[in-house]
Protein backbone atom coordinates (compact mmCIF):
# COMPACT_ATOMS: atom_id res chain seq x y z
CA UNK A 1 0.00 0.00 0.00
CA UNK A 2 1.07 3.52 -1.01
CA UNK A 3 1.65 5.45 2.09
CA UNK A 4 2.72 9.22 1.60
CA UNK A 5 3.02 11.82 4.46
CA UNK A 6 3.77 15.50 3.47
CA UNK A 7 4.59 17.84 6.04
CA UNK A 8 6.46 21.66 6.68
CA UNK A 9 3.73 23.83 5.87
CA UNK A 10 2.49 26.53 7.64
CA UNK A 11 1.96 30.96 7.69
CA UNK A 12 4.66 32.40 5.63
CA UNK A 13 4.69 36.39 5.18
CA UNK A 14 5.04 36.96 0.98
CA UNK A 15 9.08 36.89 0.12
CA UNK A 16 9.19 34.07 2.88
CA UNK A 17 10.56 30.45 2.33
CA UNK A 18 9.30 27.21 3.62
CA UNK A 19 10.44 23.11 3.09
CA UNK A 20 8.01 20.81 2.47
CA UNK A 21 9.05 17.38 3.04
CA UNK A 22 6.96 14.06 2.20
CA UNK A 23 8.05 10.51 3.44
CA UNK A 24 6.90 7.36 1.38
CA UNK A 25 6.49 3.93 2.96
CA UNK A 26 4.79 1.04 0.99
CA UNK A 27 6.29 1.06 -2.00
CA UNK A 28 10.61 0.90 -3.38
CA UNK A 29 11.01 4.79 -3.23
CA UNK A 30 14.13 5.14 -5.38
CA UNK A 31 12.13 3.18 -8.51
CA UNK A 32 9.65 6.37 -8.82
CA UNK A 33 9.72 9.74 -10.15
CA UNK A 34 7.65 11.87 -7.89
CA UNK A 35 5.78 15.28 -8.44
CA UNK A 36 4.34 17.61 -6.30
CA UNK A 37 1.11 18.58 -7.09
CA UNK A 38 -0.97 22.04 -5.56
CA UNK A 39 -4.55 22.90 -5.09
CA UNK A 40 -6.06 26.20 -4.03
CA UNK A 41 -9.58 26.52 -2.35
CA UNK A 42 -12.39 26.08 -5.11
CA UNK A 43 -9.91 25.00 -8.29
CA UNK A 44 -8.23 21.57 -9.30
CA UNK A 45 -5.04 20.25 -8.90
CA UNK A 46 -2.07 21.95 -10.12
CA UNK A 47 1.39 20.22 -11.22
CA UNK A 48 4.42 21.67 -9.74
CA UNK A 49 7.34 19.94 -10.05
CA UNK A 50 8.61 16.61 -10.81
CA UNK A 51 11.77 14.85 -10.35
CA UNK A 52 13.24 11.45 -11.93
CA UNK A 53 13.63 8.38 -10.12
CA UNK A 54 17.39 8.76 -9.56
CA UNK A 55 17.26 12.67 -8.99
CA UNK A 56 19.30 13.85 -12.32
CA UNK A 57 16.18 15.42 -14.07
CA UNK A 58 13.74 17.86 -12.37
CA UNK A 59 10.97 20.01 -14.28
CA UNK A 60 8.93 22.67 -12.99
CA UNK A 61 5.84 24.89 -13.62
CA UNK A 62 6.26 28.12 -15.04
CA UNK A 63 4.74 29.76 -12.51
CA UNK A 64 7.04 28.52 -9.68
CA UNK A 65 10.58 27.87 -11.56
CA UNK A 66 13.50 29.65 -10.26
CA UNK A 67 11.18 30.19 -6.71
CA UNK A 68 10.76 26.32 -6.09
CA UNK A 69 13.58 23.56 -5.90
CA UNK A 70 12.67 20.06 -5.78
CA UNK A 71 14.58 17.35 -4.53
CA UNK A 72 15.02 13.72 -2.65
CA UNK A 73 16.97 11.20 -0.39
CA UNK A 74 16.38 7.93 -1.61
CA UNK A 75 18.67 6.59 1.43
CA UNK A 76 15.68 8.61 3.75
CA UNK A 77 12.82 7.75 1.40
CA UNK A 78 12.24 11.05 1.48
CA UNK A 79 10.82 14.22 -0.76
CA UNK A 80 11.34 17.62 -0.41
CA UNK A 81 10.38 20.71 -1.80
CA UNK A 82 11.70 24.44 -1.12
CA UNK A 83 9.44 27.27 -1.56
CA UNK A 84 11.33 30.68 -1.94
CA UNK A 85 9.93 33.97 -2.58
CA UNK A 86 6.67 33.07 -1.99
CA UNK A 87 3.40 34.61 -3.19
CA UNK A 88 0.06 35.04 -1.99
CA UNK A 89 -1.06 33.10 -5.28
CA UNK A 90 1.26 30.27 -4.16
CA UNK A 91 -1.59 29.58 -1.33
CA UNK A 92 -2.60 26.07 -1.87
CA UNK A 93 -2.84 22.50 -0.48
CA UNK A 94 0.64 20.92 -1.44
CA UNK A 95 0.60 17.11 -2.44
CA UNK A 96 3.08 14.66 -3.18
CA UNK A 97 2.23 11.97 -5.27
CA UNK A 98 3.92 8.95 -6.72
CA UNK A 99 4.68 8.98 -10.88
CA UNK A 100 5.06 11.83 -12.92
CA UNK A 101 1.63 14.22 -13.16
CA UNK A 102 -1.00 12.31 -15.16
CA UNK A 103 -0.48 9.83 -12.67
CA UNK A 104 -0.72 11.94 -9.63
CA UNK A 105 -3.79 13.54 -11.06
CA UNK A 106 -6.44 10.80 -11.82
CA UNK A 107 -5.44 8.52 -8.98
CA UNK A 108 -5.81 9.79 -5.46
CA UNK A 109 -4.24 6.48 -4.52
CA UNK A 110 -0.99 7.70 -5.34
CA UNK A 111 -1.42 10.84 -3.24
CA UNK A 112 -0.85 12.15 0.27
CA UNK A 113 -2.78 13.99 2.05
CA UNK A 114 -1.23 16.76 1.54
CA UNK A 115 0.19 19.99 3.77
CA UNK A 116 -0.93 23.59 4.15
CA UNK A 117 0.83 26.63 2.77
CA UNK A 118 -0.99 29.88 3.42
CA UNK A 119 1.31 33.23 2.26
CA UNK A 120 -0.73 36.07 3.92
CA UNK A 121 1.08 38.98 5.27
Amino acid sequence: EVQLVESGGGLVQPGGSLRLSCVASGFAFSNYAMTWVRQAPGKGLEWVSTITSDGPSTYYADSVKGRFTISRDNAKNTLYLQLNSLKTEDTAMYLCGRGFFDVVVNRAAERGQGTQVTVSS
